[in-house]
């Protein structure tokens, strides 16, 4: 009889799982999505290569899409949102690609916040604790990692004085593959995590970047195409990382790690998915996608259902359960519940 439950338990299981199912929708663009901020409900922003960004206010029953003047160069490969009319932008690129937009009119017009002066500076992600206070990152400068900070909704974007600034390994970087590689949380938190060296580590700092503290994963390393390539969090402790090799998008060697101390500790999924590039909470289960597909777990990480194997780069979700995939070549596609 036991053994009967214990099969039946894992039925309804499976079938929770399966009962969540992406629904692609209609974007007038071809861009390379890697950009993804779920606002709410109903607004959702995307941003993507070619200058281009993406809106919508009505669920994803229609999308809007935009480019940013004289950026048709760019990879906005981040985009941060708050409401229907304002958001930011960061592309990513060498020296004056990196740059930060921000918009107040829902993408009718653009300012230029800035302009990366740094030719050896490579930014991968921006994130905000609240509307005024936002954090940016980028790849290491003469040894130590970029990290700019805004107290006034971007009017100024500062640098973080070198000792707020953690010093990398050699071949050390982060990979700007879904804007989650950098993450806050609460009025405080903040993490990001790299790859490319031969350790893959996540930082965490308690107090808005100005000390920062130091962990090693157990995610795939060693090569530069490898680490860690996304991070979430579900509260202050519970998170996940996913990763792998990017040039292995079936690869599962090494590919995931939850940890229940805010980061401190990783432990490794025995049961690894494939190359994943971005991950997030869905009020009840965790969210995993990448080149080669999409997955769920609802038991915190230890086993994962394949929802499809469609290409994705990014995914977000609200905390009341409302979430969209980003991919390439216009990819969009809304998570639906069967519950809902």
């Amino acid at each position: 009889m036991k053994t009967f439950l214990i099969a039946v338990l894992l039925c309804v299981l499976d079938n929770a799982l399966a009962s969540g199912q992406w629904q692609q929708q209609v974007i007038k663009s071809d861009a390379d999505f890697r950009g993804l901020c779920v606002v709410d409900s109903k607004v959702a922003w995307v941003s993507g290569t070619k200058g281009t960004f993406g809106r919508t206010t009505d669920g994803g029953k229609t999308w809007t899409a935009g480019a940013v003047p004289d950026a048709d160069k760019l990879d906005f490969r981040d985009v941060e949102a708050f409401g229907d009319d304002t958001a930011y932008l960061l592309s990513a690129g060498p020296g004056e690609a990196s740059r930060i937009y921000k918009t107040t009119d829902g993408g009718k017009t653009w300012a230029l916040q800035f302009k990366n002066a740094e030719p050896k500076a490579f930014f991968d992600a921006i994130a905000f604790w609240d509307e005024k206070h936002g954090i940016a990152f980028g790849d290491p400068v003469d040894g130590r990692f970029h990290l700019l900070v805004t107290d006034d909704g971007g009017a100024k974007w500062a640098l973080l004085p070198e000792k707020s600034r953690p010093a990398a390994l050699p071949k050390e970087g982060a990979f700007a593959a879904s804007g989650t590689c950098l993450v806050t949380c609460g009025e405080n938190d903040v993490w990001f995590c790299t790859g490319g060296a031969k350790v893959a580590r996540v930082f965490r700092s308690s107090d808005r970047g100005k000390t920062w503290s130091v962990s090693e994963t157990p995610l795939l390393a060693g090569i530069e195409s490898a680490g860690v390539f996304s991070i979430a969090f579900r509260d202050r402790d519970h998170g996940v990382i996913v990763g792998g090799d990017y040039r292995k998008p079936d690869g599962t060697e090494a590919t995931g790690a939850v940890t229940a101390d805010g980061g401190k500790t990783w432990k490794l999924i025995e049961k690894p998915l494939p190359f994943r590039s971005g991950v997030a909470w869905a009020k009840d289960r965790w969210v995993a996608v990448g080149t080669s597909g999409s997955d769920a777990s609802a038991d915190d990480g230890a086993t994962w259902k394949s929802l499809d194997r469609e290409k994705y780069n990014s995914v977000a979700f609200t905390a009341t359960d409302d979430g969209w995939g980003a991919g390439p070549k216009g990819r969009i596609a809304k998570y639906v519940r069967a519950d809902k």
